[in-house]
Parts: structure tokens; C-alpha cells; sequence
């Protein structure tokens, strides 16, 4: 069960929130309209066909639903016509005298959260992106399918989150302890100090402001590359990106002119494992032992190119 100050803390940011996006006014943006009727317009006008769909969307009251949608009607904003798929439902849209009222809100909505993140420094706006990204991954509301990624070169402070997002999450999930924080400190530090761009690299994936992954590939020996910390968050899965991380690993050994990439893992990190066999990765050596805290099957990888 949550604590008393976890619920005192989501309450408390409630308060602060409705009151800085103004959700508390009568008249929200200085419209003529409530928060509620302006929220039942936004949808219809980004794809909402019925009243099923928005009080879905929306968690409205029907009463409440059925009254304003009655009074779009009347305003010439929406239509509602007899459903072919179910005739005692209606297929509902919206008017172009809908789209030209809602327009200025839209506009003065914009404006408002621009005015709102332009006090803010790029970084600020960067953590309050994934923060909020963060809360509404954790409280369900993101569908996988809205969820999507990009990938880049690293800058300043994601050598120090790759060390301890790996610490935190393999202490959650295989419960290893501080020495495998350490080794993956002493390889991105390695890394951090001295790296040849035309034949190493390290990629870092990004979610609404966010990392969410990463992946290093660096120089073994003229003709040998290796993978090092491949990690794909748990914001981030389902969306195959450890595989494109290992697909980005991959071109770019064979565009620097390696004829094999191997890599060291663990038989305990079964959706790694199954990433690199499907990419012709074939198991070379596996040896029982113990490290971090934990009895462990350790194992190398290779792949010719």
C-alpha cells in the first residue's frame, strides 16, 4: 500500500498542476467553454467518431456528455448522423464552424504552454519532458503503439546515466550488486577518456526527452569489434530497440572494415540472447561462475562479418 506521503505527494501535485494550466477557471483559455466541453471538442476533432469513443477517452459522466455534445449540436459545431454499423448509435464530427471556433483555443492553448517552458533552460525542459512522459508511462495512460524512439551520439551526463541506470536496473531485475555498477563505470570511463570515432561508437536511444537506452561498440583489435552495454529501458521495450541497437552495431563494424564482432553476456539476459542469435551471433564459450553478488552463466558471442 502506498504511504501517507507518497498520496499527500500525487495530491499535492494535482493542485499545483490545475492551477498552472488553469484547468480551475470557468471559462478555460478565456473561452466560452468549460475545460470539459473544450476537452469533448478536442477529441472529436482529432478522430473521436461517437460518444462511446469520448467518454472512453475522457471518462465522462453520459449525462454530462449527452448535454454537451447536444449543445455542439445546436451550435452548428458537431454533427451527428445514424450510425450504418449500429443504428441506435450515432457517427459524430466535426463542423467546419466547429474546427473555426476551436481554432484561436488551439492557437492560445500552444501559446500558453510556450509561454510556460520559455522560463525554463533546455535542459530544464528536457527533464520536465521525461518526467511527465514518466507519469504517464507509470500510470498506464501510454499506449505502446503512441511510444517512439530516436537514437544519437551521446552528450554530457549520459555517460554518468548509462552507469547508473545499468547499476539500478540489474540490481532490480538479476539483483547484482556494486562491483557490476563498477565494471560498467570502468568501461564507460575507458570510453569517456579515449575513443576512435572512426571505429568506435556509442548510441543512446531517446524517448520524449528521456533516455532509454544505449549501446557501445568499440575497437578490440584491428579486425575484432565488440558490444558493451547494450541496454534497452523498461519504458522502452516492446518496441524492438535492443534489436536496433544491435542492427546499428552491426553496419557500422562493417562500414570500419572489422571482419567480426564478439561480445561478452550472460545466460540470464534472455531477450539479449535471442537478439543476438537472430542476428547469426552463434554462442562460443559459457562458463558457470560467481560474480556480482550472484552464481551466474557467463558467455561470449561471435559474429563473423
Amino acid at each position: 500500500m502506498p504511504g501517507r506521503d507518497q498520496i499527500e505527494a500525487v495530491r499535492r501535485f494535482n493542485r499545483f498542476y490545475t492551477r498552472q494550466i488553469g484547468v480551475l477557471k470557468k471559462n478555460y483559455l478565456d473561452s466560452p467553454y468549460s475545460a470539459g466541453e473544450m476537452r469533448v471538442l478536442y477529441e472529436i476533432a482529432h478522430g473521436a467518431t461517437s460518444a462511446r469513443d469520448i467518454g472512453r477517452a475522457l471518462d465522462l459522466d453520459a449525462g454530462y456528455l449527452s448535454r454537451t455534445l447536444r449543445a455542439f449540436e445546436k451550435r452548428g459545431f458537431v454533427s451527428r448522423r445514424t450510425s450504418k454499423a449500429d443504428a441506435r448509435a450515432s457517427d459524430i464530427a466535426i463542423t467546419a464552424r466547429g474546427r473555426k471556433a476551436m481554432a484561436p483555443f488551439e492557437a492560445r492553448s500552444q501559446e500558453q504552454i510556450g509561454q510556460m517552458l520559455a522560463v525554463l533552460t533546455a535542459g530544464e525542459r528536457k527533464r520536465l519532458a521525461g518526467a511527465m512522459a514518466e507519469i504517464e508511462a507509470l500510470l498506464g495512460k501510454a499506449a505502446p503503439a503512441e511510444r517512439t524512439y530516436t537514437l544519437r551520439a551521446p552528450a554530457v551526463g549520459d555517460f554518468g546515466w548509462i552507469v547508473a541506470r545499468h547499476g539500478t536496473l540489474y540490481a532490480e531485475e538479476f539483483g547484482w550488486d556494486e562491483p557490476f555498477e563498477g565494471l560498467v563505470a570502468g568501461i564507460v570511463a575507458d570510453f569517456a577518456k579515449k575513443n576512435d570515432p572512426k571505429r568506435e561508437r556509442c548510441w543512446i536511444a531517446e524517448m520524449n526527452g528521456e533516455n532509454a537506452g544505449c549501446i557501445f561498440l568499440v575497437r578490440d583489435s584491428d579486425e575484432v569489434a565488440r558490444i558493451r552495454l547494450l541496454l534497452v529501458d523498461g519504458r522502452a521495450r516492446g518496441l524492438h530497440l535492443g534489436s536496433r541497437l544491435v542492427d546499428e552495431c552491426i553496419t557500422f563494424a562493417r562500414a570500419a572494415g572489422y571482419r567480426r564482432i564478439t561480445l561478452w553476456t550472460h545466460a540470464e539476459l534472455v531477450a539479449a540472447r535471442k537478439i543476438y542469435a537472430s542476428r547469426g551471433f552463434t554462442l562460443t564459450t559459457s562458463e558457470t561462475k560467481v560474480s556480482f553478488g550472484k552464481e551466474v552463466v557467463s558467455e561470449h558471442w561471435d559474429l563473423e562479418l
